[in-house]
């Protein structure tokens, strides 16, 4: 069947559009769930929901990320990349307004829905980069991953305000983020009849290795396991620990919006290097070193959280683009890489949902930070072990894995 792709449609050749149907469809794979977090308290309050029960709706999007990867990238290679990723979409503003609408059986639907639109998404942009602009992969990836840590930070700032300015409330906060949500869904709009299921020549002649029997596939998706499960754990657990060393909360919170900042900032960073680099391990491990280097500061020197966060922050940045390039850089096809994209999300938000939990186990169960300090330390070792296989240059092939010619 032959398929019209965007880089073949003239319609479609400008590089700019399509950059900007990314980067909005980008905007809105963060936003609904970061904007949650700073009303959490106003939400729990409307529903009488216990602490328990306010904390689901944080677990609940990294849960359906994990399971729906897999079947996000069936759904892509199967139906086009283009369709489903409009489904996608659907998926997240349906969930967004229901969230909205009063209930609290609603609200759990809501963020059900919103979080598996996401969880498709995440796994099908990669890919349709890697169809459609293969000699762009690294710039288009890192630009995909600044919009979405842009949107998510400029979601969490003005989600108390906006609470706090209309009877509207919490809804308010969330309901704001509908507004790109249409605009995507519209865009999208004329290139659904273009595409269909996209079958790669050199797969009617043999079979594509699946990710979850290569070594390869599982180097990618343990790095991404590691840079995931650091990223969620700091963020969920900075506050008290920088509480219990004599930094105020409303430090905490500036220290964590520069992490956050200073991890966009890596992001474009990143995306430069990676164009000039003839594989990743060493940008990898680098990434990789500088979060090791700020667990050991936050453990040893916590008076200078400031410091190793910013550290954190660069090697977080950097390590996200590239977890995300890698899904492109690995395989041969757009098919190949959904299916890694798949695997290594499945894996990687699976064992990041794990962290923080984890964290806090250890941390109630000694009475201290040292040891889930460590065990954050032992994940950052097993992330520099995974940038230098991961990061080698290699392709999970169609029979074997082998070098790059």
């Amino acid at each position: 069947m032959s398929h019209t792709t965007i880089a073949q449609n003239p319609a479609l050749q400008r590089a700019g559009f399509f950059l900007f149907l990314l980067l909005l469809t980008a905007a809105n794979l963060r936003t609904p769930i970061t904007a949650t977090g700073p009303i959490l308290e106003n939400i729990r309050a409307s529903f009488g929901l216990s602490a328990s029960a306010a904390g689901v709706i944080n677990f609940l999007p990294l849960l359906m990320f994990a399971t729906l990867a897999p079947p996000a990238a069936w759904f892509g290679n199967r139906f086009g990349l283009e369709r489903s990723l409009w489904g996608s979409l659907l998926l997240i503003t349906l969930g967004s307004l229901l969230r909205i609408t009063g209930s609290e059986n609603a609200m759990w639907a809501g963020t059900l829905i919103l979080s598996s639109g996401i969880a498709a998404a995440n796994v099908l942009l990669p890919p349709l980069i890697k169809r459609d602009f293969t000699e762009h992969t690294a710039r288009y990836i890192g630009l995909y991953a600044m919009v979405m840590g842009i949107s998510a930070s400029i979601a969490s700032g003005i989600a108390v305000p906006l609470a706090e300015i209309s009877s509207a409330g919490w809804r308010l906060s969330l309901a704001v983020w509908l507004v790109p949500a249409f605009i995507a869904l519209f865009a999208w709009l004329p290139y659904l009849k273009k595409s269909g299921p996209q079958v790669h020549a050199a797969a009617t002649h043999s079979v594509t290795r699946s990710p979850w029997r290569s070594a390869l596939g599982w180097q990618v998706s343990l790095f991404m396991a590691s840079q995931s499960l650091l990223f969620y754990t700091l963020i969920g657990w900075f506050t008290p620990f920088a509480q219990d060393n004599g930094i105020s909360q409303i430090e905490a919170g500036g220290i964590l919006f520069v992490y956050q900042i200073v991890a966009i900032v890596s992001n474009l960073a990143c995306m430069s290097a990676l164009k000039r680099l003839k594989d990743q391990r060493a940008i990898g491990f680098i990434a990789s070193f500088l979060i090791f280097v700020a667990l050991v500061g936050l453990l040893l020197l916590p008076s200078w959280s400031l410091l190793w966060l910013i550290l954190a922050g660069l090697g977080a940045g950097a390590s996200l683009v590239i977890s995300l390039s890698l899904f492109n850089l690995r395989t041969q096809d757009h098919r190949q890489a959904s299916k890694l994209s798949g695997m290594a999300q499945c894996v990687g938000y699976g064992l990041a949902a794990l962290g923080p939990l984890c964290f806090g186990m250890l941390h109630d169960a000694s009475g201290n930070w040292l040891v889930p300090l460590i065990m954050l330390l032992a994940v950052t070792v097993v992330q520099m072990m995974m940038a230098l296989l991961a990061g080698r240059a290699r392709h999970i092939c169609y029979q074997a894995e082998t070098r790059l010619s």
